[in-house]
């Protein structure tokens, strides 16, 4: 059973619980553009220090490492959330905290293509297949790993192919144990489609082999993002809508992010308790992390009126 029709069990109800008291901990709109106005990377991190994000963000680190800590603190968040439900109740929570496992093999991958190592998320009882994949010692071996993993096989071994075939590898385990992801899904694969075909330049016969859910098969023909827009399915198109130019994308991606929030807001406050209220939990916890880890961006700018409006319209 997926997460919005598994029945009422003891294991839900305590998850959702917990799930929408740990809402109040998010920072929240207003507090991340309070966070983005500060004048300075250093002072943003004082200001976030005491908050939710002080277990993992502390004064003193640059840019990459603050936004770093942003994401330990929602995947901590996260783990909690998950030790309160049922094991039989997990796979929704696994499924979107899978990007943070797949944030661990793009680590990886960059290491193996010859960049410095790094410090992967610690994944505890959400790890899928982490343990298995983590000490590969080539990209070769690395897919190998991967083909014989829940994730399957990402269709290459090239680092861009590598993580694409990740990200509709995750697509395709959000779409199958989330109802409530559907446009979530198909409207972030139409994103991703969108910046691979026409400012990637990545032949469209190559993408098609990599089983895009959620999109149909029309897009394939697309030369533009009018055109693309027309041969998706109305379930994927909606993040394109007002897009014109490759280049503005990010403004369907703010778009996208938008739109998730809200239907995440709608599910974790039902009035049903259960694994929508928890799956909208989730979500809600990742798009604070997102906005927060925006703001920290902004703030290291110096907070100027430009980078607002910009933050702004984004967030």
């Amino acid at each position: 059973m997926r997460a919005t029709d598994r029945p009422l069990t003891p294991g839900w109800v305590a998850g959702s619980i917990r799930a929408r008291a740990m809402l109040s901990r998010r920072l929240g709109r207003d507090g991340a553009f309070e966070l983005a106005g500060r004048a300075s990377l250093e002072d943003a991190l004082a200001a976030l220090s005491a908050t939710a994000y002080g277990r993992t963000v502390r004064p003193g680190v640059d840019l990459a490492g603050a936004q770093r800590g942003v994401a330990d603190a929602v995947l901590w968040h996260v783990r909690v959330l998950a030790g309160w439900v049922l094991p039989s109740a997990l796979e929704p929570i696994r499924a979107l905290a899978a990007w943070f496992e797949l944030a661990n093999v793009d680590e990886r991958v960059a290491y193996l293509a010859g960049g410095a190592p790094s410090t992967p998320f610690t994944l505890g009882g959400l790890a899928t297949a982490w343990p298995r994949l983590a000490d590969a010692q080539s990209l070769p071996e690395l897919r190998g790993r991967l083909a014989a993993s829940t994730w399957g096989d990402p269709g290459g071994e090239d680092p861009a192919t590598l993580r694409l075939g990740l990200r509709l590898a995750w697509a395709r385990r959000v779409l199958a144990s989330i109802d409530a992801a559907a446009a979530w899904v198909a409207g972030g694969v139409a994103l991703l489609l969108a910046r691979e075909l026409l400012l990637a330049g990545r032949p469209a016969s190559a993408l098609a082999a990599l089983r895009p859910p959620g999109v149909g098969s029309a897009w394939a023909q697309a030369g533009s993002v009018a055109a693309l827009r027309a041969a998706l399915p109305a379930g994927a198109a909606w993040p394109l809508e007002g897009v014109d130019d490759p280049q503005q994308l990010w403004r369907g991606e703010a778009a996208w992010w938008r739109r998730v929030e809200q239907d995440a807001e709608q599910l974790a406050r039902g009035v049903r308790l259960g694994g929508p209220t928890v799956v909208g939990s989730v979500v809600l916890l990742a798009v604070d992390g997102w906005r927060t880890a925006g703001a920290l961006e902004v703030a290291a700018r110096g907070g100027g009126r430009d980078a607002m409006e910009v933050f702004e319209e984004i967030a």
